[in-house]
Formats: C-alpha cells, structure tokens, sequence
C-alpha cells in the first residue's frame, strides 16, 4: 500500500482553501484578471472530462483507480488518454486548479498550481512509478520513456 501524505483528490480540497485564503488575504490590486465565470466552468469541464477519461480507460481495462494501492493495477494501460499522458487523472486536477485560478481572478493564487504539481510529482507519481517498475519492469520502462508524466 503506497503511504500517502494526502491523497489526491484531498490534495485538489486543500489547494483549492488555499487559493480562497489568498484571494481573501492577499489582494491582487492592479494585477486583477477577473475572467467571467463561464470561462471558468468551461476550464473546469476540460479537466472534469480528462480526469474521466482516465478513470474510464482504468475501469475498460479492470484496473484499480485506487490512488492508495497501485499495487493493486493488473495491467500497464496505454489506451486512449494515456497515449497522450502517464496522468491524465492528475492532470484533470490541475486544470481543475487552473480553473479556479480563473474563477478567484487574483494571479496570486497561481502559485499553487506550481506547488500541486511539486507535491503530486513527490508524494504521489514517484512512489507510483517505482511500484510500476518493481512490478512491470521493461514495459513499465518502455511506456515511461514515450509517454510524458504530465502533458
């Protein structure tokens, strides 16, 4: 079982809080780009539909989508969204993040989505990706070396 710090969708929460502290508390007075709320439903939409997209290839696949035990995946899963990315689901959140970046209007709150990727990268995609070697090996190695982590 993969020991996480927070889990992701936990992780996409507290990201969110924090963007809200920070619209709150530190204004961006000047550097306002308050977009209209459609732009960011329309974001939001993109990530919700490539966050889905992966889970759907799990699901087609009979694979865990279970982010606490990887261990658990029975198969490498190269199809559909995951030609394009080793983390589709991930990347949903952060534009899910970037949405809201649009949404609160105060470029301050970018900063997070850099942190998110820091501590997705860190406590989430590099224990994955040692439990997938350990358990795939050269495919495993294959599909890490042609297909980004991210976008």
């Amino acid at each position: 079982m993969l020991k996480l710090k927070i889990p992701p969708a936990l992780l996409f929460l507290i990201s969110v809080g924090l963007m809200w502290l920070i619209n709150k508390y530190l204004p961006a007075d000047g550097l306002n780009f308050r977009s209209n709320m459609s732009t960011a439903i329309a974001v939001f939409s993109i990530g919700v539909l490539i966050g889905l997209l992966g889970v759907w290839e799990f699901i087609r696949h009979s694979t865990t989508v279970n982010p606490h035990k990887p261990e658990n995946a029975n198969t490498i899963v190269t199809t559909g969204i995951y030609k394009f990315s080793r983390n589709p689901m991930y990347v949903g959140l952060l534009i899910g993040l970037a949405a809201a970046v649009i949404y609160f209007g105060n470029p301050w709150t970018a900063i997070i989505l850099p942190l998110f990727i820091w501590y997705m990268n860190v406590f989430q995609i590099l224990p994955e990706e040692k439990m997938m070697k350990e358990k795939f090996g050269k495919d495993f190695r294959e599909y890490k070396s042609s297909v980004r982590r991210w976008i």
